[in-house]
């Protein structure tokens, strides 16, 4: 592992508390890992755990407590929330004249960031591992058998894998094997003030306080307060030279020259909140660096495109991380598997579109945003939009709300003439509801068109190519000129990603998967195939095919006048691939859709998208042909119970209780990975399954992660959700124990503070378009 230090720049925060879900347990791990430091390695760490209170002065932060409050309901950690009376209680140095509510933590605290470095240290030495530093890596080579020989001063070795963990030196040794890590240093400042008589009166210390209005946190350093302040992206600084020039050589525990001028409003929050701090004296100011990635989160697992290459990078919360890091990527290459699903800290969720001034950009609004209401179906516009443009962005960009998916830019949502075009992010129901019903009645009554273009897009071919689709895929093979939705599955048995595969012509496959699994999709495929020697070339067609969905009753017959190949449902029938010529433009159909009703995706040149959009738009006249956007796709495909990875399936589900049987082939010949996990979870037995919830609520729609309640306690959790505007309720997936997975069984979920009752229906709510025409031909009625 290269890297091994500690930050000046961190005031040594420790919190259970995070907005995304599985973060959750890595900061669990590391807080209970500190706890039985001192005691497992001798080494004294600083260790305070005071708890910690989030304050609320606003409603709309309110209800962004009661949207984090449920989903935490179904994890391990403790949390609250308190009203203003108990927040007095804790913190009695608050001015409370705005104070509505707090979120409260037991067991946050902070740790001295020196003590907690040379304790881990201390305890990997008593474990066997060998420390030396310093030891700067000064070359890194890959060899042919995927051992790397690291050099240093201290002398060289030969290593089965290389972890970078360099800090702020990440970019430094990722360019060694030209790789260009897409993070930033940036000044972070926080002030330190001498004793406050009434802090040094109080008889147990201060929980950590985070004014998330004002943007600081603050907490009790001996007998005084210590506090930092996020500024805003306007006002914060990037040390832009360390990514032109690198960081400067022999750079350690130095300081930058502190800048009280960036942080004067968010220091006279402070005062406002906490009065005492006016009549203070700041003993220090400590400005340092910290490096962030784009979104602020790390970059956490294999790299893709190098082998036996791993990255613990881009920690701009680091301390509450080490622990939970540590122990995740342990496990993970010891088991060949991650031990839960940690997408968002993927790597490889960056690309060649990852510019320097992409991530410079971002990383300034997410240093800004740091204490920014958290809302659902949240977006954010610097650095937008990146190189990775479909053929329709210029077309579509003044005529729909976009969305960020892995650098493309996405309609979400379309507005008419009239209506509130704003980017409105809510809790409750907001400006995009209404378009989006239309958006749904349009693909369910005439037909839609949707731009699919970020989907991620590989091209395998070889003489072992079926033999390693085979070996990676829970599916069978689909014969040539058709198409199958197929499960990769780890070594455990649990899904780690869901393609479809097309078998274009022998031996030669296209396979599709979601936007945000592009490369962490290829890695699996490109390990596999290379730690088995198959004899195959894979290709990554991502950024040169564009992709357009046509859907809905009349997608035939627009799609008719402008083919020679009989589009008829006995000629091309439900998820056939063909090649052929839409207006003299040369395609690959594939007819499925993710609605669910009659359709087909249509592979291009990039090139070509602008005008087979126009040729199909101007083609669909006469039927009413109009655009649909994401949003709308996921309420159609929720109806028809389409899963979605990510959601109801990722690392943390087995295919079997997500409902996937009808794609996993046991009894194929090959054994694919996963195979025998899975026949062992078969005959022990489900514990939960995946089940479809209908339920009656005011404004406000499930997303997802909601706690299910049942019987006064949390059972389960929601996966996805949304309004159904076929039958005008919520909508949603949940995992609940499987003796709750009956067909009428009423359970609760919770959104917003409020518990409203649901019921398991029977799947799907609405019959996919090829199922209906089946049942039409057998006799059978049609269900809607």
């Amino acid at each position: 592992m290269i890297g091994l230090q500690w930050k000046a720049a961190q005031a040594g925060l420790t919190t259970y508390f995070h907005p995304g879900i599985n973060l959750k347990k890595i900061h669990y791990y590391s807080i209970k890992l500190y706890e039985k430091l001192e005691e497992e390695t001798g080494q004294v760490v600083g260790f305070h755990q005071p708890g910690s209170i989030r304050i609320a002065t606003t409603p709309v932060r309110v209800d962004e407590f009661k949207y984090q409050m449920t989903r935490t309901g179904w994890h391990a950690t403790e949390q609250y929330i308190i009203e203003p009376e108990k927040i007095q209680e804790m913190f009695p140095l608050l001015n409370m004249s705005k104070v509505l509510a707090g979120l409260y933590n037991p067991g946050d605290g902070h740790i001295d960031p020196y003590s907690l470095t040379m304790a881990l240290a201390a305890g990997a030495r008593k474990y066997g591992a060998l420390l030396k530093y310093p030891a700067p890596v000064t070359s890194l080579k890959p060899r042919s058998d995927g051992t790397w020989d690291v050099e240093t001063p201290q002398g060289s070795m030969r290593a089965n894998r290389v972890v970078n963990a360099a800090g702020f030196w990440a970019r430094e040794v990722g360019k060694m094997i030209g790789l260009e890590h897409p993070l930033i240093p940036v000044q972070h400042q926080y002030l330190v003030t001498s004793t406050i008589p009434e802090v040094k009166a109080l008889k147990r210390e201060l929980p950590v306080l985070r004014d998330l209005e004002g943007s600081f946190y603050l907490r009790q350093e001996r007998d005084g307060l210590l506090f930092g302040p996020y500024e805003s992206q306007e006002k914060m600084k990037v040390q832009d030279s360390w990514v032109t020039s690198g960081v400067p050589p022999g750079f350690g525990k130095e300081l930058f020259e502190s800048d009280l001028d960036r942080i004067t409003e968010h220091v006279e929050a402070a005062m406002e909140l906490v009065p005492v701090l006016k009549k203070a004296d700041i003993i220090t100011i400590v400005n340092g660096p910290i490096t962030y990635s784009p979104d602020i989160l790390p970059m956490v697992g294999p790299h893709q495109g190098v082998r036996n290459y791993w990255v613990a990078v881009g920690f701009g919360y680091g301390i509450v991380h080490a622990g939970g890091v540590g122990k995740y990527l342990s496990d993970w290459i010891l088991h060949g598997e991650p031990p839960f699903d940690l997408i968002e800290l993927d790597p490889n969720r960056y690309g060649k579109w990852t510019t320097t001034e992409y991530t410079e950009a971002k990383a300034r609004e997410s240093y800004g945003f740091n204490n920014i209401v958290g809302y659902p179906k949240e977006e954010r516009f610097a650095g937008r939009p990146t190189q990775r443009v479909s053929g329709l962005y210029k077309i579509l960009q003044s005529k729909c709300s976009m969305g960020f998916h892995a650098g493309w830019e996405q309609p979400h949502w379309f507005y008419k003439p009239g209506q509130d075009t704003q980017y409105r992010p809510s809790f409750r129901r907001t400006n995009w509801f209404e378009p989006v019903g239309s958006e749904y009645k349009q693909v369910m009554q005439r037909v839609g068109v949707i731009d699919l273009s970020p989907f991620g897009k590989f091209n395998i071919k070889g003489q072992d190519s079926i033999r390693l689709l085979d070996h990676l895929f829970a599916n069978v093979i689909p014969k040539v000129g058709f198409t199958n939705i197929s499960h990769m599955l780890t070594p455990k048995g649990r899904v780690y990603a869901e393609l479809t595969v097309s078998h274009q012509s022998p031996g030669e496959f296209l396979l599709i998967t979601g936007s945000g699994s592009e490369l962490h999709d290829l890695r699996w495929i490109e390990e596999v195939a290379v730690r088995g020697g198959y004899d195959v070339e894979i290709k990554n067609v991502t950024d040169e095919l564009g992709v357009l969905g046509v859907a809905g009753p009349q997608a035939r017959k627009v799609l008719q006048k402008l083919t020679s190949e009989d589009l008829s449902d006995d000629v091309f029938k439900f998820l056939q691939t063909k090649s052929l010529q839409v207006s003299n433009i040369p395609v690959t159909a594939i007819r499925i859709s993710y609605t669910g009703e009659l359709g087909w995706e249509l592979y291009h040149r990039r090139e070509d998208s602008a005008a087979l959009y126009d040729v199909i738009m101007n083609a669909g006249q006469e039927e009413g042909i109009d655009n649909f956007g994401t949003y709308a796709l996921n309420a159609l495909r929720l109806e028809k119970a389409f899963r979605a990875w990510g959601s109801e399936m990722n690392c943390d589900t087995n295919p079997l209780e997500a409902g996937l049987e009808y794609f996993v082939k046991l009894n194929k010949p090959a054994d694919f990975i996963g195979k025998q996990a899975l026949k062992q979870i078969k005959a022990e037995g489900l514990k939960r399954r995946l089940v479809c919830l209908t339920l009656a609520t005011d404004d406000v729609d499930p997303e997802g992660n909601e706690s299910i309640w049942y019987d006064g306690k949390v059972v389960g959790n929601t996966t996805s959700g949304s309004y159904s505007y076929s039958i005008q309720r919520s909508l949603a997936f949940a995992y609940v124990p499987v003796e709750l997975g009956k067909v009428g069984q009423q359970v609760e979920v919770e959104l917003l503070g409020k518990n409203y009752p649901a019921i398991v229906i029977q799947e799907p709510l609405v019959l996919t378009e090829p199922t209906r025409n089946r049942l039409k031909k057998k006799g059978g009625k049609d269900k809607i």
